[in-house]
């Protein structure tokens, strides 16, 4: 498919945010846009501000009828139901239909691909080494998911010769990719539903490795059961595997609540590196997108400079609110790794503070997969609220439910809420330290809890 013959852009699912960056990207490029989403989220209204078209009801008589016409390429999201009504009347009609993942394919077929995979860290992974490029001058787009704070975007840049994508595992949609240069952060079973079993998530992995021939170009964090060089925090990774570890950051300290540490190239030591964003997790992702950035050609300089600006990503360790007497952070965290990710930066931070983390469950087939780890993951905190599962593209499934997971739960302190009276149980917690955790509509909760949390201070 040539791109260039495209004049229109029609989204089903424009919402979402892998499929917005998108539309964003076509916009930028002067094609007409528009779309169906199932609801109105900030999102959304940040596209509709920059000119994008938009409805919310699944009609046929909603599609602008300049859309009606042969050159109109038709993008939707694995999130659509197959009975959609828009989607159907496109199918019937022979229209050019892809999904997200074929159409970033497409993109990146004719550029310098940078792929970031992962079942975590890819969104924080991408959007730094995004950023680096474009600071660096790089010709770049970057297409995120999330919304960087340096932008207040989840697109960066316009370039038309390099692109950083994020090559999402779900439904196997990295596979479409043509990248240059990869990393993969983590290989943990996740998207059952999907692939059965954790053997065959590997398998997926291991056929989007094999993409990179070049395998001095292909990063992955240590323990992976993939041939490639080792990015690692840990020194005595190095030791062990000599020839395959390349960059490793060493006499990490944390100086003004942010970290500063060297790393160890093949051809040098880079030291005095400043970092922002708190956890162990992050910082890994750090050191991922240097190295990437590094074997590109970006010059340590530019390096630098870009890891101290980055401020971050909505929804991943983002502060709400950091006063003395309390701290409200939002996290994206959807997965028992991620959640413990979470923890491991606010103890780190907040070691004598008591914690309150208010989490909604994403899917009831995770819930279901691992209902075990995220019971462990919530009790390491001092006290949880649970709201009930976002159930996303799911229709329930038989006693898959909240009380469940509360019920598995160690906490002496936890409970069950619903989501008309959680801002009310949030305000009766003493907690000094307050985070909420998930990848559902809690997103849409932060504003009115910070502004509960703030009138109550």
């Amino acid at each position: 498919m040539n791109l260039n013959q495209i004049h229109n852009v029609y989204f089903i699912g424009i919402g979402g945010i892998g499929m917005s960056a998108l539309a964003r990207y076509f916009k930028t490029l002067g094609k007409n846009v528009s779309g169906y989403d199932k609801t109105p989220t900030t999102l959304t209204d940040e596209l509709i501000e920059s000119g994008i078209d938009i409805h919310f009801e699944d009609s046929i008589n909603l599609i602008p009828k300049d859309y009606y016409i042969e050159n109109t390429l038709v993008v939707i999201t694995p999130a659509v139901p197959k009975t959609h009504s828009e989607w159907n009347y496109f199918l019937e009609r022979d229209f050019k239909i892809k999904k997200r993942a074929e159409v970033l394919g497409i993109i990146t077929k004719d550029t310098f691909c940078f792929a970031v995979a992962g079942t975590h860290g890819k969104t924080t992974t991408s959007s730094i080494l995004g950023h680096i490029l474009y600071e660096s001058g790089a010709d770049v787009t970057s297409f995120l998911g999330g919304i960087v704070e340096n932008y207040n975007s989840n697109l960066i840049g316009n370039g038309k010769t390099v692109t950083v994508v994020e090559a999402d595992e779900f439904d196997r949609s990295f596979l479409h990719l043509h990248p240059n240069i990869a990393c993969i952060t983590s290989m943990d079973a996740d998207h059952l539903d999907i692939y059965g079993d954790s053997a065959s998530i590997e398998a997926s992995f291991v056929e989007f490795a094999d993409k990179i021939e070049d395998k001095s170009k292909l990063f992955i964090a240590k323990d992976l059961p993939l041939e490639g060089v080792i990015v690692s925090t840990d020194n005595s990774v190095r030791v062990s595997n000599p020839d395959r570890v390349q960059f490793t950051a060493v006499n990490i300290r944390i100086e003004n609540s942010q970290y500063v540490f060297d790393v160890e190239t093949p051809s040098e030591t880079i030291q005095n590196i400043k970092f922002g964003l708190p956890g162990k997790h992050n910082l890994t992702n750090a050191l991922m997108a240097l190295a990437m950035a590094k074997t590109y050609g970006t010059s340590n300089e530019a390096i630098i400079s870009a890891l101290a600006s980055f401020k971050g990503i909505k929804r991943r360790f983002s502060y709400q609110i950091k006063t003395d007497n309390l701290v409200y952070i939002d996290d994206y965290a959807h997965h028992p790794t991620e959640i413990n990710a979470v923890h491991q930066a606010v103890s780190e931070l907040y070691s004598n503070e008591k914690v309150l983390a208010i989490f909604q469950p994403h899917l009831f087939s995770r819930t279901r997969d691992f209902i075990d780890d995220f019971a462990k993951s919530l009790s390491a905190f001092d006290e949880v609220i649970l709201l009930d599962i976002y159930p996303a593209r799911e229709l329930p499934i038989e006693d898959v439910n909240s009380a469940w997971l509360l019920g598995k739960m160690t906490n002496a302190n936890k409970k069950l809420v619903l989501k008309e009276n959680l801002i009310s149980t949030i305000l009766k917690s003493d907690a000094k330290v307050i985070v909420t955790i998930g990848a559902g509509d809690i997103g849409e909760l932060v504003k009115p809890i910070k502004e509960a949390l703030n009138e109550k201070a």
